[in-house]
């Protein structure tokens, strides 16, 4: 199984700490958050990860590398337009193959494990979202599951007390109709869940969106705290 981290965003909403870095080289505890998701990919057997660049993409190829270092081969898919989320990805299936993947965004933090997502895919699914209580920032929330672990869309009945993490494994397959231009990974979502194309996973522990300065701050304040429950 390979991997794509998601970190060719602008950061606009982090500035100005995004003024002279990318947001996926923000540092919690002295270390820069794509290298936290690296750690993780490692340390379940990933082989190789594919990262997608734009915004001061050559601070992160600086400190990356071909990935050797850090026991990963990294491959780069450089934009020379921010593409989103959904183009980002589309534009790099040619090197994640033709197998599941996992997804991970850049400007997340969790001390999720990422054992679950090298099971792959529930048999007839194309996609498995890793899905959080709605935070402060997203009361609306994204996504609710049924009882049997099929994602709903917002509009479904029933509450939508469920956000999307940024973590996720996803088929290839779910970009076929997709052109090779701009577009978000939620609306990729959202033409699949009617075919119950989609599945998702709950996850109760820590799980931070570095989106914005108060969100960082609040992340470095407690960061002591989730190290030594892991300790």
């Amino acid at each position: 199984m390979k991997a794509m981290i998601l970190a060719a965003g602008l950061g606009k909403r982090l500035r100005p700490l995004t003024l002279k870095i990318p947001k996926a080289l923000i540092e919690i505890n002295q270390k820069a958050l794509v290298l936290y998701h690296i750690e993780k990919l490692v340390s379940i057997g990933i082989k190789e990860v594919v990262i997608n660049l734009h915004y001061h993409g050559d601070l992160i190829k600086n400190l990356l590398g071909d990935g050797t270092s850090l026991g990963i081969q990294i491959l780069y898919s450089e934009e020379s337009e921010v593409l989103e989320t959904g183009g980002g990805i589309k534009k790099a299936l040619p090197c994640l193959g033709d197998d599941p993947f996992i997804c991970v965004n850049a400007d997340v933090f969790t001390d999720f494990e990422f054992e679950d997502l090298e099971r792959g895919l529930d048999d007839n699914s194309l996609g498995k979202l890793i899905l959080v209580e709605n935070p402060a920032h997203n009361p609306a929330g994204d996504f609710s599951l049924d009882c049997e672990g099929k994602l709903l869309a917002p509009d479904s009945a029933g509450p939508v007390n469920l956000t999307f993490s940024g973590i996720s494994v996803l088929s290839p397959q779910l970009f076929q109709q997709f052109p090779d231009s701009k577009f978000r990974l939620s609306d990729v979502f959202l033409s699949a869940i009617p075919m119950g194309l989609l599945t998702g996973l709950k996850y109760d522990g820590p799980w931070y969106d570095v989106g914005t300065p108060e969100r960082l701050s609040r992340l470095q304040q407690e960061f002591g705290n989730l190290n030594g429950k892991k300790n």
